[in-house]
C-alpha cells in the first residue's frame, strides 16, 4: 500500500479535491520529473514567487543560487518557503468555453530552508543539481574551485508538507452540449529537446557527447 503524506491546513487541496493526491510516490515522482520549480516566499511583507532550478535528494529539496541572491540568502536564514512544481500534459478542448482545461501534475512542496556549508557535502549537492538537468554532464567538466563554491549557496528543504493536484482525460462538458457540432478533444503537449548547437569557440573535433544525445533522443 502506498505511503501516503499528511493531509493538514497547509496542503488540503480545497478548490476540486477530488483531483488531490497525497501519495509520497505520485507527489515525488512529479518532483522527478523536472528540474525548473518556482518558489514563493514573503520578505517584509512583500511576497516574491521566483523560478530557479532544484533537484529532489530523498525527503528533501536541494536549490542553488548566487551568494547575493535574495532568495538564496531568504532560504539559507532558516525562512520558510513554497515550492511548486508542473507539468503540462495537453490542452483539454471542450465545446463550451467556460469548460476547456489543462491536463495537468502539480505539486506543491512546503519547508525551510538550511544552508548547506560544508564543502564536500556542497559540492556533493551540486552534482546531484547537475545531474538531474543533464545526467552525465557532472563527470565530463571542470570541478568548482573554492572560489566559485564561495560565491554559491546551496540550501537543502526538507519536505515537511506536500500534496499533489493531477487532471487527466477528455472534456467533461454539460450533457446538453455533447450534442453541438464541434471538435472537442485533448491536444497532447510534450517538452523535447531539439539539435544541440555547438559553441562557436568549441574546438574542432570534439563530438557531442553520448549523454547529450541520449537526452534528445528522450532516453
Amino acid at each position: 500500500m502506498a505511503e501516503k503524506l499528511e493531509v493538514g491546513e497547509r496542503n488540503r487541496v480545497r478548490r476540486l479535491p477530488e483531483r488531490g493526491r497525497y501519495e509520497r510516490d505520485e507527489v515525488y515522482a512529479i518532483l522527478d520529473s523536472s528540474f525548473l520549480c518556482h518558489v514563493g516566499f514573503v520578505e517584509n511583507g512583500q511576497p516574491f514567487v521566483i523560478p530557479t532550478n532544484y533537484a529532489r535528494r530523498g525527503d528533501e529539496v536541494l536549490l542553488h543560487g548566487s551568494a547575493a541572491s535574495r532568495l538564496m540568502k531568504f532560504m539559507a536564514a532558516g525562512n520558510a518557503v513554497c515550492i511548486t512544481v508542473t507539468q503540462v500534459d495537453g490542452l483539454v478542448l471542450a465545446r463550451s468555453a467556460f469548460h476547456h482545461s489543462i491536463n495537468y501534475r502539480s505539486a506543491v512542496v512546503f519547508g525551510r530552508g538550511l544552508e548547506i556549508t560544508d564543502p564536500a557535502e556542497k559540492t556533493e549537492a551540486l552534482r546531484v543539481l547537475s545531474e538531474n538537468i543533464c545526467p552525465g554532464r557532472w563527470d565530463d567538466v571542470r570541478m568548482p574551485s573554492s572560489q566559485e563554491l564561495k560565491a554559491t549557496l546551496v540550501v537543502r528543504v526538507a519536505i515537511e508538507s506536500a500534496s499533489a493536484k493531477v487532471r487527466t482525460g477528455p472534456p467533461k462538458d454539460d450533457e446538453e452540449d455533447y450534442a453541438l457540432g464541434m471538435w472537442a478533444g485533448v491536444l497532447p503537449l510534450a517538452t523535447a529537446a531539439g539539435e544541440p548547437v555547438r559553441d562557436p569557440r568549441l574546438a574542432e573535433g570534439i563530438a557531442v557527447p553520448e549523454y547529450v544525445k541520449k537526452y534528445r533522443a528522450g532516453k
